[in-house]
């Protein structure tokens, strides 16, 4: 027998970007109801940087104390040759930074904002969470939305937000699309910072760029671990092999860089990898009573940093927009809509030529990167404003 339940406001997923968004929506006063398909609400992956943008979010949904605990204030970030182990640009990222945007650059480990989320959740009497709930359809109605899930549960909503991520069941009402390949694989890790194999630059951020790879570094949990993520373009994805990405190849790449860049690569863990994906940007991810939000609206490349921050953003949004317009959760969800999609297009139409420039091969535009890349001060933030400063009300 299919039980049915009636729920003003539904989000389905349970992610950062679902979890954020309740918390946000049940701090405007309505009640919230989160589906999640996992046994557990759980983050896959390791670091996380937090940019400006996003902690400002965070200050808004009243976690960035328990954020801050959990995380690592980086005084810099540094991008160095993977080859020749060259500095070669960097970012200050301590107090200049946060007068300048007036909240600070954070790093940290995914579970610990998860958990931190589904604290502040949990603690919400207006908010109920449930898991084991795979959606299997949609059907959007003049009035309300139906959720039909696996087990004989549906769902009536007024409004329902997808939150669903990459693979996004809700996205298939606004398009027939799939995740776009990028070739590259990331292996991704963390270790307890007493046995990282090489020195640990403080807490600062490393970027290690070479021909078709780099290696990202930073602290985690409150400088306890070491994150660690070794990216690298898989040529036997690029000649149609079924199993690619693998170790070997991993090992391959990196044996032309620099002694700390293969050391660090050769000690990031083999257990299991991550091909990366974006989607092409939509022109539009609100549909009457349903909304997109996170990486179901707006999937990007890594390279930005901007996956999380961009869904953060998102919630913070969706809820402004209820309480601007509470007796039209339509015009809400289109002002919203209009808010959001021309950052978050922005975000993923530039992560794809920033990771180019990272993964450049030709000698020549080597060279030239590096040597515009060497001209800049550490303290510039003309290219990143746009980021992190405060967006116009």
């Amino acid at each position: 027998m299919t039980r049915e339940l009636h729920v003003p406001l539904l989000i389905v997923g349970g992610g950062i970007g679902g979890l954020a968004t309740a918390l946000a929506v049940a701090r405007t006063g309505r009640p919230v109801h989160l589906i999640e398909q996992a046994p557990e609400f759980t983050e896959i992956g390791a670091g996380l940087q937090i940019g400006a943008n996003a902690t400002r979010m965070m200050h808004r949904l009243g976690v960035l104390d328990a954020v801050e605990r959990a995380a690592v204030h980086p005084e810099r970030a540094t991008m160095r040759d993977a080859r020749t182990g060259e500095k070669l640009t960097g970012l200050t990222l301590g107090s200049t930074y946060q007068a300048r945007y007036g909240f600070p650059y954070l790093v940290m480990h995914r579970s610990d904002l998860l958990q931190i989320l589904l604290d502040a959740c949990t603690a919400e009497p207006s908010i109920t969470l449930e898991n084991n709930r795979t959606v299997t359809d949609v059907v959007v109605d003049a009035d309300s939305v139906r959720i039909d899930c696996a087990n004989s549960f549906q769902y009536r909503a007024d409004v329902v937000i997808g939150a669903d991520g990459l693979r996004s069941r809700l996205r298939r009402l606004f398009v027939d699309d799939e995740p776009v390949c990028s070739g590259y694989v990331a292996y991704r890790g963390t270790m307890p910072i007493a046995e990282v194999p090489t020195d640990v630059e403080s807490n600062d951020v490393v970027l290690w760029v070479g021909p078709r790879m780099h290696l990202m570094q930073y602290p985690v949990r409150a400088g306890a671990l070491y994150n660690q993520v070794a990216v690298f373009h898989s040529e036997s994805f690029a000649s149609g092999r079924d199993e690619w990405g693998t170790p070997e190849e991993l090992d391959a790449v990196y044996a032309d860089t620099v002694e700390p860049v293969r050391r660090s690569a050769g000690s990031v863990s083999r257990a299991r990898h991550w091909p990366l994906y974006d989607r092409e940007p939509l022109d539009s991810y609100v549909r009457g009573r349903v909304a997109l939000l996170g990486d179901a609206a707006h999937p990007m490349l890594q390279v930005l940093g901007q996956g999380a921050c961009q869904a953060l953003e998102d919630a913070v949004c969706l809820a402004d927009q209820l309480v601007a317009h509470p007796e039209d959760v339509e015009k809400a969800l289109a002002s919203y809509e209009e808010a959001r999609l021309p950052r978050t297009t922005e975000c993923q139409r530039a992560a794809r030529p920033w990771a180019e420039i990272w993964h450049l091969t030709d000698p020549l535009a080597v060279a030239l990167r590096n040597r515009i890349l060497r001209a800049r001060a550490d303290d510039d933030y003309d290219d990143v404003d746009w980021l992190y400063a405060e967006l116009p009300a």
